[in-house]
């Protein structure tokens, strides 16, 4: 990504400085975002989510709960590029080895490797036909505005695959409770009502919690 440069002319100095201010405030804005976006928290607070809805209990854990264990995990994931950025970029910028945007290109390259491992050819191919890019030779001929993008619909598509295999077990309990009651002529008793305990259990028993964080860490390590 070609770093954003300001130009604010030769008679920049007192008169700039709020422009300046306004500018650091929107990147402090959107950074967090940005920071998100590209690491593995998209997928991992899906999943999540998906966990909650399929065993029928919407609210529970709460959102904020969720949040918090989806940026953990995603800390976790990231780890070792975070590691690579911090020994490439920050600690050489620290010590005034490099200016300011070769930290920033020296930082960008653990996370673009990170989200190349992770981006499906298909969506990069879309994002590369609709920027009407010619076909890259290397990676590193790949743009980071159309990388983001792939990555991120890549994302989607992973979470959205674990998620309906996290479902179909607890689709199961569903239909049989359903079709159980049905047989017993209870047309007026809720299926969730009855369903619900026996999803929490069935979730206790097979230690559902941990199966479904190592499976969220593994599927970022294939």
């Amino acid at each position: 990504m070609t770093p954003v440069q300001l130009d604010f002319g030769a008679g920049a100095g007192t008169a700039s400085t709020p422009l300046q201010l306004l500018v650091l405030l929107t990147l402090v804005g959107i950074l967090p975002g940005i920071l998100l976006t590209v690491t593995g928290f998209t997928r991992i607070l899906i999943v999540l989510g998906f966990v909650r809805n399929a065993l029928g209990t919407p609210t529970i854990p709460p959102n904020q709960i969720l949040v918090g264990i989806a940026f953990f995990l995603s800390l976790f994931v990231m780890g070792p590029t975070i590691d690579q950025v911090k020994s490439q970029a920050i600690d050489p910028l620290l010590d005034k080895k490099i200016s300011q945007q070769q930290a920033l290109e020296r930082g960008l390259e653990p996370v673009r490797t990170f989200m190349f491992k992770q981006t499906r050819d298909s969506d990069l191919s879309l994002f590369l036909n609709l920027a009407k890019l010619a076909r890259p030779k290397t990676r590193v001929d790949v743009p980071t505005r159309v990388l983001i993008p792939a990555f991120v619909l890549s994302e989607l598509k992973t979470a959205f695959q674990i998620g309906f295999l996290i479902f179909l077990p607890f689709l199961i309990i569903d239909m049989v409770v359903s079709a159980t009651l049905m047989s017993m002529g209870m047309m007026m008793l809720p299926p969730m009502l009855i369903s619900l305990p026996f999803k929490v259990l069935l979730f206790v028993l097979v230690d559902g919690w941990h199966l479904v964080v190592e499976g969220i860490v593994n599927s970022f390590q294939q």
